[in-house]
């Protein structure tokens, strides 16, 4: 067990900067994206003690994979807690976010928000392959490998997003 322990801490050692920035970037914070690490370490280490890990993947291809499956079902979570806030009239995450900090930078925050909001809207599906495209410059091969779907499938939800990012645009008057 110990051998196990020390080989896995290896793993997260090698892994864990790459992993952090793409969690936080599929999510929008750091904060959440570590969140989504620590749960994906989690799962990995499970599947590497019960030995459901087939090795047919990369390590890094594969642990990719199941930090891009919690950051979709910590989306579709946090979707969910969005209606029902709105439902019961809570305010926006995004109160008192801008500061008296200069102009610009409180018209960077404001662009900022509103792309987040935006990204937001998409399905989580949708959000997860913009970003490994549009950030963190997958191939749609790439991406159809970590969200474990054909390419075409890939290809369709990149279509779908950037057409709602543009619809959105276009009826905000941009």
């Amino acid at each position: 067990m110990q051998g196990e322990e020390s080989a896995f801490d290896e793993i997260v050692e090698a892994t864990s900067a790459r992993l952090v920035r793409l969690a936080a970037r599929l999510m929008g914070s750091v904060e959440e994206g570590e969140d989504i690490v620590q749960e994906a370490y989690l799962r990995a280490y499970r599947s590497l003690v019960d030995g459901s890990f087939d090795g047919r993947a990369r390590l890094q291809t594969w642990l990719g994979r199941i930090v891009t499956n919690a950051a979709i079902d910590a989306l579709r979570s946090r979707r969910r807690r969005e209606e029902r806030d709105v439902a019961l009239g809570a305010g926006s995450s995004w109160e008192g976010f801008a500061s008296a900090d200069g102009a610009s930078l409180a018209e960077a925050r404001v662009a900022l928000a509103e792309l987040d909001g935006w990204l937001g809207e998409l399905p989580a599906e949708q959000r997860i392959a913009l970003t490994l495209k549009a950030v963190e410059g997958m191939s749609s091969g790439e991406i159809a490998e970590s969200m474990g779907m054909s390419e075409g499938a890939v290809e369709q939800l990149l279509v779908r997003a950037r057409t709602a990012l543009r619809k959105r645009r276009d009826s905000h008057g941009a």
